[in-house]
């Protein structure tokens, strides 16, 4: 009984974890491609033992194949940079929602490039994705232009975040989840630091509280919750995981409410939920696409 609940159990951890990131961006007080080098840096130190200790249990990895998790950790180092850095003009709300539109990115991504068949489903959920998506950013946009910026850096987030998906989708054909999650991470640090560089981030010096969250973000975000996550997919079908994880945004604003004193208009409200509901159908509609493929 308690082997059947453990996924459930691990998903709705994942999903909390995962919600408390744009929180965590906003305690910090720090540049948010800073917040997010830690976050990597961390978690890539403290998962470092396991990826050695799989190295030795396992095969070598192929040279050919290490250019998935490189070109992964570049595509997340991106994402992190422009997400976390949105939340310094939006809400993290706003932030949440737009940065986890990536299924509509990848689903269009497989029928441009890949020529994947796609459901009547699916152009109804872009459709009402992109509706409500509409009404969220053009509300922020007409009451103060610069929350418009933070929502367009918030989408472009979601942009890498699906180049990232697509390329692991071909990476972990090869390489075990474990030593491809560490690379992406190596990779990912190594990007956010010269990022940090260029846009000329201060990486030390900060008080112990920003440290603190530092950490916070690296353990529960990072490590918590995207291990929860994996560990649900490995017990439960990605039709139930996947939809759920649209939760996300939603906990994140009713998370936004009490921590971080932010309250959604009716609009937001409305322009979320619609987007919610779109999302879902995307994402329904593209598994159902994928599991049709073998019988093709």
């Amino acid at each position: 009984m308690q082997n059947k609940f453990l996924p459930y159990i691990a998903l709705a951890v994942g999903i909390s974890a995962l919600s408390l990131s744009a929180m965590f961006v906003r305690w910090a007080d720090a540049p948010g491609a800073v917040t997010g080098f830690y976050r990597l840096l961390f978690s890539t130190i403290f998962l470092a033992p396991l990826f050695v200790r799989q190295q030795k249990m396992l095969e070598p990895i192929d040279k050919r194949y290490y250019i998935f998790p490189l070109l992964g950790g570049l595509f997340t180092a991106f994402d992190f940079a422009f997400w976390n850095s949105s939340l310094k003009f939006t809400t993290a709300a706003n932030a949440t929602l737009l940065g986890n539109t990536s299924p509509l990115w990848v689903a269009l991504f497989a029928f441009f490039v890949l020529r994947e068949r796609l459901r009547g489903t699916f152009w109804i959920g872009l459709v009402i994705a992109l509706t409500g998506a509409v009404l969220v950013m053009g509300s922020d946009f007409l009451n103060h232009p610069t929350l418009g910026l933070g929502d367009v850096m918030a989408s472009t987030a979601a942009i890498f975040y699906a180049s990232y998906q697509l390329i692991t989708q071909r990476g972990r054909k090869y390489i075990d989840p474990l030593r491809y999650t560490w690379l992406v991470g190596v990779s990912a640090v190594i990007g956010m630091f010269i990022m940090n560089l260029v846009l000329g981030n201060q990486l030390t010096d900060y008080p112990a509280r920003t440290w603190g969250i530092f950490l916070a973000t690296a353990v529960v975000s990072q490590m918590i919750g995207y291990l929860a996550i994996t560990y649900a997919l490995g017990h439960l079908p990605a039709s139930i995981v996947s939809p759920t994880l649209v939760g996300q945004p939603i906990l994140t604003a009713v998370l936004a409410i009490p921590l971080l004193g932010e309250i959604p208009n009716t609009t937001q409200w409305v322009g979320g939920a619609i987007a919610l509901v779109g999302i879902y159908l995307v994402n329904q509609s593209h598994l159902q696409a994928q599991e049709e493929l073998p019988n093709a």
